[in-house]
């Protein structure tokens, strides 16, 4: 087992980890933390309705029962449930806190009075909920303003939490990262090689713009008969994209997935020819580095988390943000840059060894830990 420990400035730490959920984000740095020799706890605010994590906890991480964890996050609890962390801090005497989302995980510690808060962003707690609305911008504003230390994984984030008062000095930029050993490109090749397969992962949420890939295929397979797409997972939009791919008469030539474990992610990655992201907020999106470690030639949206892994025409390519003409017109372009794609998925497995390795990024993490508590 590899354990991850800084030579020099390492020392003991008693840590709780604080998050909305039980993801396999969640679950990475977890696992990651059990591999120290820090004591980890592990604290949950929501209790997980829709399951995305098939793994246990980590051994040597100790979950915490409180009064949160049982039902979704609600703002009349903030009460009760800054109460009960403070008796947990009591008790516990931890000497960091590392918690987000923003507005809920972090609020709540920063409400608590801990002096000793790694606030995370998740990118659309900064990017998209800190501007909803009046409170949530003084919600965000007061938790940032007493963290000690701010970490999240692209420069967009880090950018709109200094705004609302992060102290440049004390951030810290880091891709999240994936597997590289897990994510491997694939080893066969697909025997029917007159189909094109077409893969995306992406929640069936609002932000994430699933509906406008599905009208995107809708207009490629009306001229591309050897076309085909896989959808994974699932979300509020679910009725309205199935809609769109009625009414465009290509319902058979879609995939649909569902939820599917970590440990069989990386075989459907192996399906496809192609990663399509086409969401409208993101940081730096683990399912783009998923697929770009899977050597995959990736066509996302032209936003700035997505830029800054994706170079037209190297590894991938980029459409206009919500434009599904646009992204019919790329799907094409890809298409008839077939021959490229091995050179392309060459570079992307690249773009991810050279940016995207965890076991290098989480140093970064034990890094900023090191720094909360001499501060």
């Amino acid at each position: 087992m590899q354990t991850f420990k800084r030579s020099n400035l390492f020392f003991f730490m008693k840590i709780i980890y604080f998050s909305k959920n039980y993801t396999p984000h969640d679950y990475r740095f977890l696992s990651s933390l059990a591999k120290t020799e820090h004591e980890v706890f592990f604290l949950q605010l929501e209790a997980n309705h829709r399951q995305t994590e098939d793994r246990p906890i980590p051994e040597n991480v100790r979950q915490i029962l409180w009064a949160g964890g049982k039902r979704e996050f609600r703002w009349r609890d903030v009460p009760r449930l800054t109460l009960d962390l403070r008796r947990i801090i009591r008790a516990i005497q931890p000497d960091l806190i590392h918690a987000g989302p923003i507005q809920n995980c972090a609020f709540l510690v920063a409400l608590s009075g801990f002096r000793h808060l790694l606030a995370m962003s998740w990118g659309y707690d900064l990017v998209m909920d800190a501007d909803k609305s009046a409170w949530m911008r003084w919600v965000t504003r007061y938790t940032l303003r007493r963290s000690a230390f701010f970490t999240c994984d692209a420069n967009v984030t880090r950018e709109k939490a200094i705004a609302f008062g992060v102290k440049p000095e004390n951030t810290v930029v880091f891709p999240w990262g994936v597997d590289l050993q897990y994510f491997m490109p694939k080893t066969f090749k697909r025997s029917n090689v007159r189909t094109f397969t077409l893969f995306c992962s992406r929640t069936w949420e609002v932000i994430y713009g699933v509906d406008v890939l599905a009208a995107a295929f809708v207009k490629v397979a009306s001229v591309n008969p050897d076309v085909n797409l896989i959808l994974l997972g699932g979300g509020s939009q679910g009725a309205n994209i199935r809609k769109i791919l009625m009414n465009g008469g290509v319902m058979e030539r879609v995939h649909f997935g569902g939820q599917v474990s970590q440990r069989d992610l990386p075989r459907w990655y192996h399906m496809a020819d192609i990663y399509i992201s086409p969401s409208h907020v993101d940081g730096t999106s683990v399912t783009l580095l998923e697929a770009l470690a899977s050597g995959l030639p990736c066509l996302v949206s032209d936003i700035p988390g997505n830029r800054d892994w994706v170079e037209e025409g190297v590894n991938g390519w980029l459409f206009r943000d919500g434009d599904a003409d646009d992204l019919a017109e790329k799907i094409m372009l890809a298409i008839q840059s077939r021959r490229a794609w091995g050179k392309m998925g060459k570079a992307a497995r690249k773009t991810a060894e050279e940016r995207a390795d965890w076991r290098k990024n989480f140093g970064t993490l034990l890094e900023a830990y090191e720094k909360v508590k001499n501060g």
